[in-house]
């Protein structure tokens, strides 16, 4: 493999300006330097015809979301795609994710919700996979009053909304409802134990070296015991837990640690029945979605995940 010229430049980047680690960071200057690294890696955010903010009732109280939607709503309403956001769990939120919400609402044609689940530390394991499957469960309920049918709805994350969005299935799943028309899974952590060879390949990889991600897990989940629960490392769900879950778009990376755990989590929701649709970036590394500025592959990334969801939410 040879690693994606605008994703050299995007490292090249991060090394010249010597952006610091974040387990090197507190909290709230790790998130401070996300928000800036976002800004510089992300194209102009698209101009659609509806954003707004909404809020739905949570565990641990409202669990703000936004609403993207460039279509009119006809008929009995339109698709919907849930989108949670990556960070690790630690960091990321509305505003980092506004631009690809954007995309997806405007090439899909869909309806997006992103949901501004709670974060580690303050607020650890499992509370962001409650906020995302209480956001879930509200956005069919009120289909109606949002414009979406009830009938088209879909998860989709990138990294640890990855990882939601997979959890948020299997617990659908497992719950009969809400009835999920399918699931895009973007470079998704799928195991919490980094026993995958592409973690050993890639121990120093940026943007995400294994002492970062470390760190992310550590503060998300800080009972390593519970490294093994299903709700923080999906790909260890049952074989029956895996079976009748819906369509799947698995985008991974090259160059991405999390690329073997990511294909093995694809493997078992292919095991189990579902259709999966595998879409490999050899030459990508992980986050590439969201550095659109330098690296032209992530309009290829948004052309597959707008073809899946027409294909099964149309």
């Amino acid at each position: 493999m040879t690693l994606d010229a605008g994703a050299q430049q995007v490292i090249d980047l991060i090394v010249e300006n010597e952006r610091p680690r974040f387990e090197t960071l507190s909290v709230a200057e790790a998130r401070d330097v996300y928000r800036a690294s976002r800004e510089a890696l992300q194209p102009d955010p698209r101009a659609i015809a509806e954003v707004r903010d909404l809020a739905a009732p949570g565990p641990a109280g409202p669990i703000p979301l936004r609403l993207y939607r460039d279509q009119p709503v006809a008929g009995a309403g339109q698709p919907a795609v849930v989108f949670y956001h990556g960070g690790g769990w630690v960091i990321g939120d509305l505003e980092s994710h506004d631009g690809v919400c954007r995309e997806i609402a405007h090439r899909a044609g869909v309806t997006v919700i992103a949901v501004d689940y709670r974060l580690a530390p303050e607020h650890a394991f499992p509370a962001a996979v409650d906020d995302a499957f209480a956001a879930t469960k509200w956005v069919v309920d009120n289909a109606d009053e949002l414009g979406v049918d009830a009938a088209r709805v879909s998860v989709a994350g990138d990294s640890a909304g990855g990882n939601l969005a997979a959890v948020v299935a299997l617990m659908a799943k497992e719950a009969g409802a809400p009835r999920l028309q399918s699931q895009v899974l973007i470079y998704p952590v799928a195991d919490l134990s980094m026993r995958h060879g592409s973690h050993a390949r890639l121990v120093e990889q940026l943007p995400i070296p294994r002492t970062t991600l470390s760190w992310f897990y550590e503060l998300y989940v800080p009972n390593r015991a519970q490294y093994e629960d299903w709700r923080a490392s999906p790909a260890l769900a049952t074989a029956a837990q895996f079976k009748n879950l819906p369509p799947t778009l698995l985008i991974t990376a090259g160059y991405d640690p999390l690329g073997d755990e990511g294909l093995e989590l694809g493997e078992k929701i292919a095991a189990g029945g579902a259709e999966v649709e595998g879409a490999r970036f050899d030459g990508q590394i992980h986050g590439f979605l969201t550095m659109a500025r330098l690296i032209d592959e992530a309009n290829d990334a948004f052309d597959r995940i707008a073809a899946f969801l027409k294909r099964h939410n149309g």
